[in-house]
């Protein structure tokens, strides 16, 4: 989906949803069975997005929820953003789905799992890794 939104960005067209002041959860969830709102929803490396995320920052995304270290440059986008960087724990796909209360797929639903989706998120829990100062937790 990052691909897909900076694509747009670069193309002069408007993104599908509003980015400003949001925070993105770097999952692909499970599909749901039964009368789950979502199936298990274990972070993704946030690594992986690097080379899209600083354009998103300088747009008015807020932050991110991922695990692992961030390049240099995603570090840079969030201080000159004030934003911040997230991370959950890996392997607790289960436990983050139970605190996920409503989940709907908004942009790019032909990507499946990647598809964007709005969530609503209760007692989410996660740890600040980079401030808006570029503190890293990865650095202590």
């Amino acid at each position: 989906a990052h691909q897909k939104m900076v694509e747009a960005i670069n193309n002069g067209q408007e993104l599908p949803f509003d980015i400003k002041n949001k925070i993105i959860y770097y999952v692909g969830p499970c599909p749901p069975i039964e009368n789950e709102i979502i199936g298990p929803a274990g972070p993704t490396t946030a690594a992986r997005m690097d080379k899209y995320t600083p354009l998103l920052m300088d747009r008015g995304l807020m932050g991110s929820i991922g695990k692992g270290k961030r390049n240099d440059e995603v570090i840079e986008a969030i201080k000159r953003n004030k934003g911040v960087y997230f991370i959950t724990t890996g392997g607790t796909a289960c436990l983050l789905a139970s605190k996920i209360k409503e989940a709907e797929v908004i942009a790019y639903h032909e990507l499946g799992a990647e598809a964007v989706y709005k969530l609503k998120i209760e007692n989410f829990p996660v740890t600040i890794a980079i401030d808006s100062k570029g503190n890293s937790i990865f650095n202590i």
